[in-house]
């Protein structure tokens, strides 16, 4: 009996037809498609917490926290942005892990079975008599014939194709994009403290003046930049500052012009005078810096050391 090839066209014809394409690609796409969820939710989630937008112009601006606390026995305001004090949801996926396993089996028999039998047999009767007397003779015939011929035939053929599939994701807290993180950084480099009422500075912190900056008739000049921030810590620009320096006793001042600040806050006075007395000095001159319009000061002295040079 020649071997039965169907077995095996079964299986290889039912692996062929299992569609690897999408078992595959299907779990794939899903994760793509998650993972592009997650960044929609992860921007959705910075707009909607960490910024404000203007509806007129459109503009954005970082969310603060605004904390107050006492330093140095001033009520000082703390501002922080929100991004940098909340966890920003950034989920990305890692690893996808897709394990297949298919079990196809595919059987056939047959079994052929053929029997006959035949058999012979002398049938009928015929008697026949011969002779007289004591001489005679009789015989006797039977003959009968039968024939059988039996046969038996089955086949028989079957298969089943069987798979399975686990499909295993991971995703986890990601590093953040360079981006975002430059952005964060750049956040976290504002957080700054605050006068409540605002802060006016000015440089150098102890304006002087020397024997060896004076003139030979005593005339001087004497630079002093100032700074100022509202009482968010923001630079003001365009403010209008006055310098009013104190009465001297052996010391007269020029008029000093009102000055504006720059866009970083910063005001420039050239201070001129003159100093009077031909003798040693050892004095110093109150003066103030002032801005109207915030109703912010700062006061300091400036101070004379030295030997007035003679002619």
């Amino acid at each position: 009996m020649p071997i039965d090839t169907t077995p095996s066209t079964v299986a290889t014809n039912a692996l062929q037809a299992l569609p690897f394409s999408s078992l595959i690609g299907g779990p794939l796409d899903a994760a793509i498609k998650a993972q592009a969820m997650a960044a929609k939710t992860s921007w959705e989630f910075i707009q909607q917490v960490g910024l404000n937008e203007d509806k007129a112009t459109g503009k954005r601006e970082a969310v603060n926290v605004t904390f107050y606390y006492n330093k140095n026995g001033q009520m000082t305001k703390l501002i922080v942005p929100l991004l940098t004090i909340v966890p920003i949801p950034y989920i990305a996926i890692d690893e996808v892990q897709i394990n297949f396993k298919a079990n196809i089996s595919a059987s056939s028999s047959s079994v052929s079975e053929t029997s006959s039998s035949e058999s012979t047999e002398a049938g009928g009767s015929a008697k026949a008599s011969f002779g007289y007397g004591p001489f005679s003779v009789s015989a006797e015939f039977k003959a009968n014939y039968s024939s059988k011929k039996d046969s038996k035939a089955s086949e028989e053929s079957k298969y089943s194709v069987e798979y399975t599939m686990d499909v295993q994701v991971h995703a986890g807290q990601s590093d953040m994009p360079a981006g975002l993180a430059t952005v964060l950084n750049i956040l976290q480099s504002s957080i700054t403290d605050a006068n409540s009422k605002g802060t006016f500075t000015f440089s150098p912190a102890n304006p002087q003046v020397d024997a060896a900056t004076l003139a030979k008739d005593g005339k001087f000049a004497v630079n002093i930049t100032a700074n100022i921030k509202d009482s968010n810590g923001l630079v003001l620009a365009g403010e209008k500052v006055t310098f009013t320096p104190d009465a001297g006793k052996n010391i007269t001042f020029d008029a000093v012009p009102e000055q504006t600040t720059d866009d970083n806050g910063n005001v420039t006075f050239t201070v001129n005078g003159t100093l009077t007395s031909v003798d040693a000095y050892s004095e110093a001159v109150g003066f103030t810096l002032a801005d109207a319009k915030q109703g912010l000061s700062a006061s300091g002295v400036l101070s004379f050391i030295g030997q007035l040079p003679t002619t």
